[in-house]
């Protein structure tokens, strides 16, 4: 794995910056933007988690249809 030294160093100065910070307000906003990153994957329903695994397990299988069989199948409604 190769590391951004561009992007480690971007964090490595917000950390010195962080550490000097003494307005509440600032460190407020840091965590609120921490609290709004998160999984899509937990913002899916049961159902539409179904779904994906249900579609990846076919793909494992190899029960697929190219793109260009499909194209033919349903041309007349394209």
């Amino acid at each position: 794995m190769e590391i951004d030294l561009s992007i480690q160093n971007k964090k490595l100065e917000l950390i010195q910056w962080l550490s000097t910070v003494e307005d509440l307000s600032v460190i407020n906003k840091i965590f609120e933007i921490k609290k709004e990153k998160s999984d899509w994957w937990d913002e899916l329903s049961e159902a539409e988690k179904e779904s994906i695994e249900k579609g990846l397990k076919d793909l494992d299988e190899g029960k697929t249809v190219s793109h260009s069989e499909v194209k033919k199948l349903y041309e007349k409604w394209l």
